[in-house]
C-alpha cells in the first residue's frame, strides 16, 4: 500500500493544500497562528525540493469574531460578511508573518462561485495563479464572503479547493482537518476505523461521510465531494490531520497517512471539468430518445433534430442543460445558439439551419468539444 501512495506521488511537484475552518479554528479565538507558522516552515522546507503550493484558506470570519468579541459563529449572511471583511485582512497578515520569516512572499486571491462560472473570469484567474507561480509566490485564496451568498457559497471552501486544482493543473489535492481523515463511521460518536484508501466515491463513501460538521460550514460529505469532483480531472485527494506537526511531509514522503482518494481512469480536460462543475447553466434542451443516445453512448455533438423543447433564454455560448424526455440531466455543453435561433431550428436538419437562420454558426448546436456528460 505504501509503496502504490509512493509510486502515485513521485513526480507530483505542484500541490493545493486546503486549510478550513474546524484545522484553523484556535480555542483562544480566531485562526490557530502557530498552526499557520509550522506550516509556513514545512512549506519552506519542500520548496527547496522542488514543490509549488497554493493555499486555500478560510479563517477570514474567524477572525472577525476575534476581533468583535463574538464566541458563535452568526446566522445572518450578512452578519458572516461583515466578519469576514474584518477578518480578512488580519488573516493574510497572519500568513504574510509566518512565510516571511522564511523568506517567501504569499498573494491573496478572493474568489466566488459566481465568478468562476463566468469563462472569462474563469480563465484571468488561471492566468493570475499561473503567474504567482512564476514569480514563486504562493497564492492564498479565500472565498470573497463579503460578497458571496448562501446560493453560491463553497462549503468551507472544499469545492473551491476542488476548482482551485483546475485552475492551477495541480498535481495533488491535500485537504487538512481536524480529523484523521474518512472513517467507516464518525469517530465523533463512537470506534471508527479509518479508510486508507478509496478508489471509487460511490453512496456507500458518501454515506460514512455524514452530514456538516460544527466549526466550519463543511463537513466530511463536502470533503468528500471535493475529492469526486478533483478526481474526475485525474487528481488524488488526500484528506488527513492538519494539526500534527509534519503530516504535510509525511503525505508527500507517500507515507500512510490520512485517506488516499484515487484518480479517475479517465481524465477530464480542464474546460469539461469546468463545464461540470464550476459554470452555471443558463437553460435546458429537452432532447429526443435518439439524440440522447447520440450524445451519452455515441459521444457525438448535438444536432438540431434531436432538440425537441427549449427552456429558459439565453444568447449563444450560454451553458446549457441536456436532459431527456423525462427531465433527468444526462449532459450539459456551450450552445453555438441562441435560445431564439434554437427554438427556430429543433427537429431540423442541419443543412436547414443557414435557410431558417439566413446564416450558419455551424452544423451542432453543442458541439462534443463543448459537450460534458454528467458525472
Amino acid at each position: 500500500m505504501n509503496n502504490m501512495r509512493k509510486k502515485l506521488l513521485t513526480y507530483c511537484r505542484r500541490i493545493v493544500v486546503k486549510l478550513g475552518s474546524s484545522v484553523l479554528e484556535d480555542p483562544g479565538g480566531g485562526v490557530d497562528q502557530d498552526l499557520i507558522a509550522s506550516l509556513a516552515g514545512e512549506m519552506a522546507s519542500l520548496r527547496k525540493k522542488g514543490y509549488q503550493f497554493i493555499i486555500v484558506s478560510s479563517g477570514a470570519i474567524l477572525m472577525g469574531m476575534r476581533e468583535t468579541g463574538k464566541k458563535k459563529v452568526p446566522v445572518t449572511i450578512s452578519t458572516k460578511q461583515a466578519l469576514a471583511a474584518i477578518g480578512q485582512s488580519r488573516l493574510m497578515h497572519a500568513y504574510e508573518s509566518a512565510f516571511s520569516k522564511f523568506g517567501i512572499t504569499v498573494g491573496q486571491m478572493l474568489l466566488t462561485r459566481e465568478g468562476l462560472a463566468d469563462r472569462k473570469r474563469f480563465v484571468n484567474a488561471l492566468k493570475t495563479i499561473g503567474q504567482l507561480m512564476k514569480l514563486e509566490v504562493i497564492p492564498v485564496i479565500n472565498e470573497n464572503d463579503t460578497v458571496a451568498v448562501d446560493e453560491i457559497k463553497f462549503s468551507d471552501n472544499d469545492l473551491l479547493s476542488s476548482m482551485v486544482v483546475n485552475l492551477a493543473s495541480a498535481d495533488v489535492h491535500i485537504i487538512l482537518t481536524d480529523i484523521g481523515g474518512l472513517y467507516d463511521r464518525d469517530p465523533r460518536f463512537g470506534e471508527g476505523k479509518l479508510v486508507e484508501v478509496v478508489d471509487t466515491i460511490n453512496d456507500e463513501i458518501m454515506d460514512m461521510a455524514g452530514g456538516p460538521g460544527e466549526a466550519g460550514s463543511g463537513g466530511m460529505s463536502t470533503k468528500v465531494m471535493a475529492a469526486k469532483m478533483t478526481a474526475h480531472r485525474g487528481v488524488p485527494t488526500i484528506i488527513a490531520d492538519g494539526k500534527t506537526d509534519g503530516n504535510l511531509t509525511r503525505i508527500l514522503a507517500g507515507d500512510p497517512v490520512g485517506t488516499l482518494f484515487m484518480p479517475a481512469d479517465k481524465r477530464m480536460i480542464s474546460k469539461k471539468h469546468w463545464l461540470a462543475y464550476s459554470g452555471n447553466t443558463e437553460g435546458t434542451l429537452t432532447l429526443d430518445s435518439g439524440a440522447v443516445k447520440a450524445v451519452v453512448k455515441g459521444k457525438k455533438s448535438l444536432l438540431p433534430a434531436g432538440v425537441m423543447e427549449v427552456e429558459g433564454e439565453f444568447e449563444g455560448g450560454a451553458i446549457v442543460s441536456c436532459a431527456t424526455g423525462s427531465g433527468e440531466e444526462i449532459a450539459r455543453g456551450i450552445t453555438s445558439f441562441s435560445s431564439e435561433q434554437i427554438r427556430k431550428i429543433m427537429g431540423k436538419h442541419s443543412g436547414e439551419i443557414e435557410e431558417t437562420l439566413g446564416s450558419s454558426l455551424g452544423e451542432e448546436v453543442i458541439h462534443r468539444d463543448d459537450l460534458v456528460l454528467k458525472v
